[in-house]
């Protein structure tokens, strides 16, 4: 359990980490928002029409990079949630013990 509990205060770390990064993407460019949850697509939506590449190739290289920061965030998020939830259980085998 103490183990358990390392592991989740590393990965809480990392987690903010990654958003501390993310708001700094964000804060290059005020077109992405304030928004740290929101995904921006980088594929054809049918009856939207989005900045491409050839449109602004900057901002579209600075959004993927974000992206991709996302989808890490997403991932630690998803390992953080299962990692404590097995920490709850084995916590609560131990006060009901």
């Amino acid at each position: 359990m103490f183990l358990g509990t390392i592991f989740l205060v590393i990965l809480y770390l990392i987690l903010k980490y990654v958003l501390s990064w993310i708001a700094y993407f964000n804060s290059l460019d005020s077109r992405f928002g304030n928004s740290t949850w929101r995904w921006s697509y980088d594929y054809p939506v049918i009856g939207e029409r989005d900045v491409s590449d050839l449109d602004d190739k900057k901002f579209v290289r600075l959004r993927r990079k974000r992206n991709k920061l996302i989808t890490i965030m997403y991932t630690i998020f998803l390992v953080l949630f299962v990692s404590f939830m097995s920490w709850l259980s084995k916590f609560m085998i131990f006060i009901l013990n």
